[in-house]
């Protein structure tokens, strides 16, 4: 059973991950949103209550 001998699939796994790490995560991390978030205001919005008759 060719899958328990760690030595071939150690270095692929090994391989893959550098390779993800110095070349695919910094073009992801770059990624930047074309709208940034606008921080909301602390204050409390007033709501009206609605004067329906309810009979």
């Amino acid at each position: 059973m060719p899958q328990l001998n760690p030595s071939p699939w150690f270095m692929i796994l090994c391989l893959t991950w550098f390779t993800f790490l110095i070349f695919l995560a910094p073009k992801i991390l770059a990624h930047t949103f074309p709208n940034e978030p606008v921080t909301m205001d602390n204050q409390k919005s007033t709501m009206n209550s609605w004067n329906w008759p309810w009979h």
